[in-house]
């Protein structure tokens, strides 16, 4: 008998921790007040949570076990530290790592992008994943590692129409989705049984309207690569540019080889913050199959940017809050 209630226990803890399946109905269950203000990952023994300039590692009752930040080397990628790098955005935790995007980013742009990863026992840099330009995308507010098909997938806050996937096994730019329609300021992502989700920073603080969380089916997306080919030359991410006739000015090179279009669809209204504000990174539990999702709130945000605090409504400062959800259906 006994043995029989230790191999339930066994199964149902085995259960637990490969729970992470997505729901379509979510309840609060608490808020915890976290030191970084961007990302969010968990595995089967720890959360991590991502500030601009570093990742903070908590036990799952929420004591504080290991930190490092740009102080403390975090960002010691040559590449992106010889070019300059001051911002991480969502990140997610896998088979032991630890994936982010890491850039520099200023006013609205981000330059210098390097999918970098490490070591979630040690937090110390393993390796990088090259980005490639050619692909579209300007910008990394946060990735996702999509376990059932090997990828990890890129979004982009300055122009959130497509998310991008590189390959794990090849460590190549992979192919992209066109997000339908677009949830703009896209500050993190997901992805669950062949789903997408998407934190959007798309409401606005200052008139206390509610940011989103959307979903999107990515099943099917193909692989599409770089090709060869000729494009036009973009003087922004919505404007093409043009020579002194006023034609436009094209390039031939590697470019995008194509894309898939997606369905989004919203999953939540985020009107159960304590304060409409700047939502951030997102993921699953997967040991309770819980939504967190990582709140800014207190502080106008310009271009992703704080401007200080919301003074007359009694802030001195920005609050970086996970709400955490409990799965109902």
């Amino acid at each position: 008998m006994k043995k029989l209630l230790v191999l339930l226990a066994v199964c149902s803890l085995g259960m637990a921790v490969n729970a992470q399946h997505l729901g379509t109905e979510y309840r609060l269950k608490k808020v915890v007040t976290v030191p970084g203000r961007q990302g969010v990952a968990a595995d089967k023994d720890h959360f991590y949570i991502s500030d601009t300039r570093g990742i903070y590692v908590y036990d799952r009752n929420w004591n504080l076990v290991n930190k490092r930040t740009d102080k403390e080397g975090l960002f010691n990628n040559p590449d992106v530290k010889n070019g300059g790098a001051n911002h991480f955005g969502d990140i997610d935790v896998y088979d032991g790592k630890i994936y982010t995007g890491n850039e520099y980013f200023n006013l609205g742009r981000g330059q210098n992008i390097s999918i970098d990863i490490y070591d979630a026992k040690t937090l110390k840099y393993i390796e990088s994943i090259p980005w490639k330009p050619e692909s579209g995308q300007v910008e990394v507010s946060g990735l996702a590692v999509d376990r059932e098909r090997g990828l990890v997938w890129l979004s982009d806050w300055v122009d959130s129409r497509y998310v991008y996937a590189y390959s794990l096994e090849t460590k190549q730019y992979y192919t992209k989705v066109q997000c339908r329609p677009e949830p703009y300021w896209c500050q993190g992502i997901f992805v669950v049984d062949g789903t997408m989700l998407l934190a959007a920073d798309d409401g606005e603080s200052t008139y206390h309207i509610s940011d989103n969380v959307y979903k999107m089916d990515i099943t099917g997306a193909p692989y599409t690569g770089l090709v060869d080919g000729t494009e036009p030359v973009k003087d922004t991410p919505w404007s093409v540019k043009t020579d002194k006739d006023g034609k436009v000015v094209k390039r031939t090179g590697k470019i995008a080889g194509g894309a898939m279009g997606g369905k989004v669809e919203l999953l939540r209204e985020m009107t159960d913050f304590r304060r409409c504000g700047e939502i951030e990174g997102l993921c699953i539990d997967p040991v309770t199959d819980d939504l967190m999702v990582l709140n800014n709130r207190g502080t106008q945000i310009i271009l992703g940017m704080s401007q200080g605090p919301f003074v007359g409504e009694g802030y001195t400062g920005e609050i970086h809050e996970l709400y955490i959800y409990e799965k109902i259906k």
